[in-house]
C-alpha cells in the first residue's frame, strides 16, 4: 500500500491543528509546505525504491523490501531490482535494514542495532535538539526546519498507528493497521477527506513533494554525518559518517522513484463510476479488503469512526510539536506572523 497518502494526511491535519493553536511553528510550516510534506514521507521512508522489474515491460515495480511475485502491470514474471552504488548492487532489503531504524528512531530497528533505539521521552529531547540544529546549522532560511517538523509527524504517526504509542482509538475491519484495512484507509483519505473535505489536487501536491531537494539535515538526524550540534552533544552514540555517501544517494533515489509512484498511486486510488453509477474502486484494492465495494469501505470507515481517529492523529502530533517547542527555546523565538492561510496555501493543489 501507499504509505504516502496516510502520512501526508496526518501531516496536513497536524498543520491545521498547529495553526488552530497558534503554535510558533505553524507559519513556517505553511511557508515551506512542500518541504514539510516531503519530510513527512521521504524524511522517514528511505525504502521508497523499486522492489523488482517487470520482465514483460522493463518497468520498475513494487516498493522497497516488500516481496512481489508478479508484475502489477502485466501479471507476468518479475526479476529482482537492486540499487547501483559505487559499482555495487545493493538489495532494497539491505537499504531498509541499514537505514529504517535510523529514520524512525522509536521503531523498526534491526536486532544488531536495537541499542540505538530512542524511547518516546528521549525522542522529544532528540527532536528538540534536531530543530535547534536545523535553525543554527542548516540555514539560512527555515526550509530545513519545516522538513524536520514533517519528519516528526511521521515518527509520531507511525508510533500511533502501529501501537507503539497510545492514543488512537481505531478498529477498522480487523484492527488498527492491517494489510486488510490499509486500502480502506488510503481510499477514504485520498477521496473523501483529501478530495472531498480538503479539496486537494493530489497529483499536483505529490509532485511538489517529490521534487523537493535532498535536505542535509536528514543525514544529521539519522546520525549518518559527523557528530555535531545539540544532537551530537546530547546523543553521542550511533554516529556513522561513513554511511553518508550511500544515504545521500538513497535519498535522491527515493525522490526519483516517488515521482514514478505518484502517477501509479493516482491511477490506483481514483474512483470510477461502476455499471450502476456508484463509485467504484480498483479491483485489486477491493480484493485485498475481502471483496468490499467502495461504498462498503465507506460504511466500514464510518462505523469505525475513522475520521475521528484522524482528528486524534492530528491533535496528538500537534501535542508533540508543543512538547518540543517547550524544550527548544529557538522555536519559542520564531516570528509569530500568521503566514499564509489554508486557502492561500492550497490554491496550487486545489481541484
Amino acid at each position: 500500500m501507499s504509505g504516502i497518502i496516510g502520512h501526508t494526511t496526518y501531516a496536513i491535519l497536524a498543520a491545521k491543528a498547529a495553526s488552530a493553536r497558534r503554535l510558533p511553528v505553524a507559519p513556517l510550516i505553511h511557508r515551506h509546505f512542500s518541504s514539510y510534506l516531503a519530510g513527512a514521507y521521504l524524511g522517514c521512508d528511505i525504502q521508497t525504491m523499486p522492489a523488482a522489474i517487470c520482465v514483460d515491460t522493463g518497468e520498475e515495480v513494487g516498493h522497497g523490501p516488500s516481496p512481489i511475485d508478479r508484475s502489477p502491470i502485466t501479471g507476468g514474471p518479475v526479476k529482482p531490482w537492486s540499487f547501483a552504488f559505487e559499482e555495487k548492487a545493493i538489495a532494497p532489503r539491505e537499504i531498509h535494514e541499514t537505514f529504517y531504524g535510523r529514520s524512525h528512531l522509536i521503531l523498526g530497528w534491526q536486532a544488531v542495532d536495537k541499542k540505538l533505539a530512542v524511547g518516546w521521552g528521549d525522542y522529544l529531547d532528540y527532536a528538540a535538539d534536531v530543530t535547534g540544529d536545523a535553525i543554527e546549522l542548516f540555514g539560512p532560511g527555515q526550509r530545513a526546519l519545516a522538513y524536520v517538523l514533517g519528519w516528526m509527524t511521521h515518527v509520531t504517526g507511525d508510533g500511533l498507528i502501529k501501537s507503539v504509542l497510545e492514543g488512537i482509538n481505531l478498529h477498522l475491519l480487523d484492527g488498527k493497521y492491517t494489510a486488510t484495512n490499509r486500502p480502506v484507509q488510503d481510499l477514504i483519505s485520498f477521496n473523501d477527506i483529501g478530495k472531498g473535505e480538503l479539496g486537494l489536487n493530489w497529483a499536483a501536491m505529490l509532485d511538489d513533494l517529490a521534487t523537493t531537494p535532498v535536505e542535509p539535515v536528514q543525514l544529521h538526524y539519522m546520525r549518518c554525518a559527523a557528530r555535531q550540534g545539540r544532537l551530537g552533544a546530547h546523543f553521542e552514540n550511533g554516529w556513522a559518517p561513513e554511511k553518508a555517501p550511500l544515504l545521500t544517494a538513497v535519498l535522491a533515489e527515493n525522490r526519483r522513484y516517488q515521482r514514478k509512484r505518484n502517477l501509479r498511486l493516482i491511477e490506483e486510488l481514483t474512483l470510477r463510476k461502476g455499471p450502476n453509477g456508484e463509485a467504484s474502486c480498483d479491483a485489486e484494492l477491493s480484493r485485498i479488503t475481502g471483496g468490499l465495494s467502495y461504498l462498503e469501505m465507506r460504511e466500514a470507515a464510518e462505523k469505525a469512526n475513522f475520521r475521528h481517529a484522524l482528528w486524534q492523529m492530528g491533535e496528538l502530533i500537534a501535542d508533540g510539536f508543543e512538547k518540543v517547542i517547550n524544550r527548544q527555546e529557538r522555536l519559542q523565538e520564531l516570528p509569530t506572523d500568521d503566514g499564509p492561510n489554508w486557502s492561500e496555501l492550497s490554491k496550487r493543489w486545489s481541484l
